[in-house]
């Protein structure tokens, strides 16, 4: 695929979608505020440019990035992506924000004649080199039949969701799969070790079986290991998307108790100093919680 597309955001997770484009032979060219991520990026085959305006001549721009705020420094700020017209320039938003960012982001688009799609994706850094990301679409069908093509080259699933806004929906749900099964899966290997069972004979038993989960498989081996300083997703983010979906699931009076119990091992981790690890680490906290020791 001879293509050249736009990325903002070359963070954790959008380093690692960007790196499986360049792999596949499309041309990125690349912008992020931190000089640390601009450098990595160049690493990895990216050609990084001083601005978001920068990038207003291309038909595809990715966006992926940590909150609101830099959201709207991107598209509004000095040099802007938004402040160069670009009439049909399909803009991908892939952040996990609440829907009244991403309307907002709807709405500027809409005004600068750009087509706005929600498109969020579901997985970490390690799902995304491995090709093993899902992404939820929602948009224009026309901007779809152009974008599958290039996300393809990174998820394993695409899916278009509806329309605009409906990404983000399912994205906010799909979440709270993620971090119950995450904080289950850290409870059943505390329990199997505590039982006088092999943590590596029990994650590998259990993979694949009916009991077995997404979060089990790639996350329970790094529980298996200790390795939570995998660069994955660390706890600042599941912790940020939980304002989100709280303040969704309120929105709506929509009751979501196992998620809030769930979420309680993570603020102890945070509490613990635990914040820049691996989500895995709840397994951590969860030991300590049981007075379990490895040998």
């Amino acid at each position: 695929m001879t293509q050249t597309i736009g990325f903002i955001g070359l963070g954790v997770l959008g380093s690692a979608v960007a790196t499986n484009f360049v792999n596949s032979g499309l041309d990125v060219v690349g912008f992020d505020v931190s000089d640390s991520a601009s450098g990595t990026a160049k690493s990895l085959g990216i050609k990084m440019v001083s601005s978001a305006a920068q990038l207003a001549t291309l038909k595809i721009v990715f966006t992926c990035l940590p909150n609101a705020d830099a959201l709207q420094q991107v598209l509004h700020g000095d040099d802007g992506l938004l402040s160069i017209e670009s009439e049909g320039q399909i803009v991908v938003e892939m952040s996990t924000l609440s829907m009244t960012d991403k309307t907002s982001f709807e709405s500027a688009c809409n005004a600068a004649g750009r087509v706005p799609v929600d498109c969020p994706v579901s997985g970490n850094r390690l799902m995304a080199l491995d090709k093993k990301l899902t992404a939820f679409f929602s948009g224009k069908a026309s901007a779809y039949e152009q974008v599958q093509p290039v996300l393809a080259l990174t998820c394993g699933k695409t899916h278009n969701v509806g329309e605009f806004g409906n990404g983000t929906k399912v994205k906010l749900c799909g979440n709270i799969l993620n971090l119950v099964h995450n904080t289950v899966a850290a409870e059943a290997m505390v329990l199997a070790m505590k039982s006088g069972l092999d943590p590596k004979m029990f994650h590998e038993v259990i993979s694949g079986s009916g009991s077995s989960s997404a979060m089990f498989e790639v996350r329970g081996g790094l529980m298996v290991e200790e390795d939570y300083q995998k660069e994955a997703m660390n706890l600042s983010v599941p912790l940020k998307d939980a304002r989100i979906i709280s303040d969704h699931a309120a929105s709506l009076y929509c009751p979501i108790p196992l998620y809030q119990m769930a979420l309680q091992s993570y603020y102890s981790a945070a509490a613990q100093g635990l914040s820049g690890k691996d989500a895995a680490v709840v397994c951590q906290v969860l030991e300590r919680a049981a007075n379990h020791q490895r040998e």
